[in-house]
């Protein structure tokens, strides 16, 4: 399973950090490949519908981008605003950490390239 995972807006945007990260259940721990398709299953992702309205006055509020392709379909999800349900919440939540876990990691061996 591969997801790509972007983050745009809210008050502390940072451009350089709304690069969409692609993480592959393949390339994870076994643990970790699990929870997660667990999430997406329990978040009933596939079900979910393409776009959610930004709130009244939403123009801080952060926006997710999320695609899950496995080899038998793929879908792509836009989540803005408070996520009311907690399953959505929490692979969002989810997917913010491994998305800071890679970054990290991309981070520390290009240092360790320079020097």
């Amino acid at each position: 399973m591969r997801i790509s995972f972007k983050t745009e807006g809210g008050v502390a945007h940072l451009p350089g950090l709304s690069r969409p990260v692609t993480i592959d259940t393949d390339e994870l721990p076994m643990k970790k490949a699990g929870e997660l398709e667990q999430l997406i299953e329990a978040a009933g992702f596939f079900e979910l519908p393409p776009t959610s309205a930004l709130p009244r006055g939403g123009a801080d509020y952060q926006k997710h981008t999320i695609t899950v392709t496995t080899p038998e379909r793929s879908h792509t999800v836009q989540l803005a605003g408070d996520i009311e349900d907690a399953h959505v919440r929490e692979l969002v939540s989810r997917l913010s950490r491994l998305r800071a876990e890679k970054i990290k990691a991309l981070l520390a061996a290009r240092r360790r390239d320079t020097i």
